[in-house]
């Protein structure tokens, strides 16, 4: 269980700070929810509390794992296969594991495969929804501006 003011990571969204428990009635049953305010685009996300499991919603990562991240990531191998829909679906995977290394290893891979060949419109927007989610989660674990961690994530996968 979660409380108001915790940083955590929906898989899908990427991360926030819960801004308030509520409760909702939605198809006849009263559920409480976690009010996820994220904390890129200012967006709200509405959890019920008992799913937050199945969802993989989990606590931040501390700044010294985001440090040893921004470190790994460079190293990161990115083997992707050149059928394009299995690409996608095994990135998809790798986005809903909510595993920090995995977000980085799609952002990565899509990157290089951009460089090379170019990405579908189905790709492009699936790079920019993994960028926004490692973003996301190294800002509120290093309490550092999102231009600075976007930045410094350009460079190490520039080079």
């Amino acid at each position: 269980m979660f409380q108001i003011g915790d940083k955590v990571v929906h898989p899908m969204h990427g991360a926030g700070v819960i801004d308030s428990i509520v409760q909702r009635k939605v198809a006849g049953q009263v559920q409480e929810y976690y009010m996820l305010k994220l904390s890129v685009g200012n967006m709200v996300v509405m959890v019920p509390t008992d799913n937050t499991g199945e969802i993989g919603m989990r606590p931040v990562v501390s700044g010294a794992k985001a440090e040893e991240l921004m470190s790994e990531m460079e190293g990161i191998e990115v083997d992707m296969t050149q059928n394009w829909n299995r690409r996608y679906r095994e990135n998809l995977v790798r986005l809903k594991s909510g595993d920090l290394l995995e977000v980085a290893r799609v952002v990565k891979g899509l990157r290089r495969r951009e460089s090379q060949r170019g990405l579908s419109n189905g790709e492009r927007k699936m790079l920019h929804t993994a960028k926004q989610i490692l973003i996301s989660e190294l800002v509120l674990a290093q309490s550092l501006p999102y231009e600075a961690v976007e930045t410094s994530i350009d460079t190490v996968l520039s080079s």
